[in-house]
């Protein structure tokens, strides 16, 4: 049988939840018999995990759109990189004779382009939500509606935020993590961060940007530890490209709200599985609707109660009141009442962590992501070569 290959256009090179996803495409598409040639942007601890897996990575700036990119030097870098790379890719496509092409993430415009010029069967796979502001939501929809020959979806408020594309093209997909790290994981992050053990730790993993709810985090960190003064906070992750200045921002309000010696930022890491086996709450204070967010599995899958925002995925992840808690995500108040609840009894912290665990072995592991995945490519790859025989 002749070799397919597969183009996969992707946008940054960090570990977040849309990369960790990208790293389980990757392993469906070689379980399909798939030769994969990722192109992502810059260097990174993606790429190498990529290149250790065994697959083709190539580094090439191909116009992905970010904040920097919101000015007229920016547009002009942008346009530049998309003009040079569909020349590139437009050549790589015919010397390997590509027979897909798979985006991952909405962030990559280069991918439509290449399937407008090529013909060749284009599947976006999208782990975003845009609302505002409307004329690009517009745009953007249009775009994918123009280039797509499936469109792979990470839950269903994905899905619901479509408005004109054709309901048939779009297909759930739920990430699935590999759950075995975060049940085995056991890490003293207390002793790590220098506090008593008999302190609770409430903490989130994220990028740092303006919707992750960095800040809503340190609102309902400054209201809880008035009446618990035992508790210790811990934020992990970066800030996004562009995102930097928020660091200092987040630096301010905690030293507005004396919350100095009772909260830890560790930055950047890779030893997340740990991190949260040393966790008693985990939370994810979103104050836009995440699409699907795979901290909040992982916090699951380490058998933690989860509070997230009732908004977007996490709304199909969360069981209330039976896997973790679902909060408001604009009333600290009213969080505050959620997580007293968990603060004040052991047990069922213990309780929702471990229906939370099985509920991610059930619904969202590794295995059954990538039987869905090679479910969903084959039935393009299918209809491809039915169009050719006709």
């Amino acid at each position: 049988m002749k070799e397919r290959k597969v183009l996969v256009i992707y946008g940054s090179s960090d570990l977040y939840g849309a990369s960790k996803n990208l790293i389980r495409s990757l392993e469906g598409f070689k379980r399909m018999g798939w030769k994969s040639i990722s192109i992502l942007p810059h260097d990174g601890p993606l790429v190498e995990i990529i290149k250790k897996s065994g697959f083709e990575v190539i580094l090439m700036e191909h116009g992905v759109l970010r904040r920097q990119n919101l000015t007229p030097i920016g547009l002009l870098t942008l346009f530049g990189q998309i003009f040079s790379s569909f020349f590139k890719l437009s050549a790589l496509i015919k010397k390997e004779k590509i027979s897909l092409i798979y985006t991952n993430s909405n962030a990559n415009s280069i991918g439509g382009l290449l399937k407008l010029r090529t013909g060749i069967p284009h599947i976006w796979h999208i782990h975003e939500i845009i609302e505002r502001p409307k004329w690009f939501k517009l745009l953007l929809e249009t775009y994918i509606k123009l280039t797509e020959d499936r469109v792979i979806c990470v839950s269903k408020a994905v899905i619901n935020n479509f408005s004109g594309i054709n309901p048939a093209k779009l297909k759930l997909l739920y990430n699935g993590i590999d759950t075995h790290p975060y049940a085995k994981a056991n890490y003293n992050l207390k002793s790590e961060i220098g506090i008593p053990e008999n302190k609770l730790l409430i903490g989130m993993v994220a990028r740092v940007n303006l919707w992750k709810g960095q800040f809503y985090f340190l609102e309902i960190a400054a209201q809880l530890k008035k009446k618990y003064p035992k508790l210790h906070f811990v934020m992990a992750g970066d800030a996004f490209p562009g995102y930097e200045y928020l660091y200092d921002a987040i630096h301010s309000l905690t030293q507005k709200l004396g919350l100095e010696d009772s909260v830890t930022n560790l930055g950047f890491r890779l030893d997340i599985p740990e991190i949260l086996s040393g966790l008693d709450i985990f939370v994810l204070p979103s104050i836009f609707p995440d699409p699907l967010p795979t901290t909040v599995l992982e916090g699951m899958a380490a058998g933690k109660s989860v509070v997230a925002t009732r908004q977007g995925g996490a709304t199909e992840m969360v069981i209330e009141g039976e896997t973790g808690f679902l909060i408001p995500w604009d009333n600290p108040q009213e969080a505050v009442l959620v997580f007293e609840k968990l603060i004040e009894s052991a047990e069922l912290r213990e309780k929702l962590g471990k229906a939370g665990q099985q509920r991610v072995n059930d619904y969202f592991n590794e295995e059954k992501y990538l039987e869905n995945f090679g479910i969903l490519i084959s039935e393009v790859s299918e209809e491809q070569t039915n169009s050719q025989k006709a």
